[in-house]
């Protein structure tokens, strides 16, 4: 899934209603097109760690266009605690303050999540301890008690890991967005056939991503990518470019998709499946991107009052941009964002960190104000969002405090989720004992 800046779970990004194409994002399985094989095999949902509703028993695979987005079951989050104004424009967790959060054992964790969280938590320690934390509230060694001790804690106990192990911390206000992203399929094949013609590219070879901060110290930590164009250094091809020809000889092409709304939305997720035409399954995943800022379609749908009442989510999007395939191609091409993939033949899909992302356990945030790797617990307005999650992931528009995508995995059920996430409550983060202290005694007196 993810990212050397931004996407995608490599990824990864979202499909929440008005948020959608704005964040992770889920990807799609669209009706066949005119000029895609006649038949195709319905794809087989992923196991997931508990199924909440049957899919529906139909040789016609389900799709964004007939799929419903999951009815949540509502629920009321614990209220953040009183902050003191954020300072405009702050840039990290540090600059947005920290106020002490609830005692863990107080909060609402079940087991099932305690355990999946542990899990995930145990695979991100070598991260965690390796990394610079962008936000400025931790430091590598101050995991190093909770990584050694979950090397062999017992799942049975995961639940007390967290309170023995941890402290709660509200970034800002705490009062969190969630959306939703996960593993989509769409049609493809492996060589160019009839029915599938669009290009999945790999890297470009003259894709070249500088670092500015070694160019200036006020520069540290930004990064941008372009191509040498005879003695200047420029952007990057944007998508029009890209789709009229210009990475010709310049870049691989690892697979052929079926359509190009499909791809689309697989670019915006980051990763995804491809279904093959034997039946089998190509994975691939996030491999870099061109540089070029990420534009959320559906708000520009929106604004120009192209979704009527109802439509503002991803099946009312992909609907809208079948019935309309000139101009939405047009509307796609807004998005001058393009991903580049490889094929994953390991485990995954892959988040932001390297690791692979679980679902209903990974949360992709905003590394600027949540540690990748750390623990989060999510109080949301409903039962599916709310519980302890880890961050193991980032996406082009996850920006700022307490902005989170949650993954649900692959399959209908996940897809149904992901569709129709969008949650509002409280967000804390779950720091180390050292990390949590030295916050404290930084803090000013009240």
């Amino acid at each position: 899934m993810r990212v050397l800046g931004g996407g995608a779970p490599a990824r990864l990004g979202s499909v929440a209603a008005l948020a959608l194409l704005g964040a992770c994002s889920s990807g799609i399985v669209p009706p066949a097109q005119p000029n895609a094989p006649a038949t195709r095999p319905a794809p087989s949902p992923a196991p997931r760690p508990t199924p909440r509703s049957t899919p529906r028993p139909s040789a016609i695979p389900e799709t964004p266009a007939n799929l419903p987005a999951r009815q949540p079951t509502p629920a009321t989050p614990l209220p953040p605690a009183p902050a003191p104004v954020t300072a405009a424009g702050a840039t990290t967790a540090v600059a947005a303050g920290t106020v002490p959060g609830p005692a863990i054992d107080q909060l609402p964790i079940t087991q099932e999540s305690a355990e999946r969280a542990l899990a995930a938590f145990r695979l991100s320690c070598p991260g965690l301890q390796r990394r610079t934390d962008a936000s400025g509230l931790t430091r590598g060694a101050d995991w190093t008690p909770a990584c050694q001790a979950a090397a062999d804690w017992p799942a049975r106990d995961a639940r007390r890991f967290f309170a023995e192990q941890f402290t709660a911390v509200q970034v800002g206000d705490g009062r969190a967005f969630a959306t939703g992203y996960y593993e989509p399929e769409i049609h493809g094949s492996r060589e160019r056939r009839p029915g599938y013609d669009v290009p999945i590219y790999g890297v470009p070879s003259d894709l070249i991503e500088a670092d500015l901060g070694l160019f200036s110290d006020d520069l540290k930590g930004k990064r941008i990518r372009g191509r040498v164009d005879g003695k200047s250094f420029v952007p990057y091809f944007d998508r029009t470019a890209i789709e009229e020809g210009a990475l010709q000889g310049r870049a691989p092409v690892i697979a052929w998709a079926a359509d190009p709304v499909e791809i689309f939305f697989l670019q915006v997720q980051g990763s995804g499946r491809l279904r093959l035409p034997d039946g089998g399954v190509m994975r691939i995943g996030y491999a870099g991107q061109n540089g070029r800022d990420y534009t959320g379609i559906g708000k520009l749908m929106r604004d120009r009052g192209l979704l009527g009442p109802g439509q503002a989510s991803m099946q009312g999007i992909v609907a809208w941009l079948r019935e309309h395939p000139e101009e939405g191609r047009a509307i796609m091409r807004e998005n001058k964002s393009f991903v580049f993939f490889q094929e994953l033949t390991g485990a995954g899909p892959l988040g932001a960190m390297g690791y692979a992302v679980t679902g209903w356990t990974t949360v992709a945030a905003d590394p600027k104000f949540v540690p990748l790797g750390a623990p989060v617990f999510l109080s949301m307005d409903r039962t599916d969002a709310t519980g302890l999650w880890v961050a193991q992931d980032t996406g082009g528009a996850i920006k700022g405090s307490n902005r989170f995508d949650t993954f649900w995995g692959a399959g209908d059920d996940a897809r149904a989720i992901a569709g129709g996430m969008s949650a509002r409550g409280t967000a804390w983060l779950l720091l180390p004992q050292a990390a949590a202290a030295r916050l404290a005694a930084a803090a000013p007196a009240p």
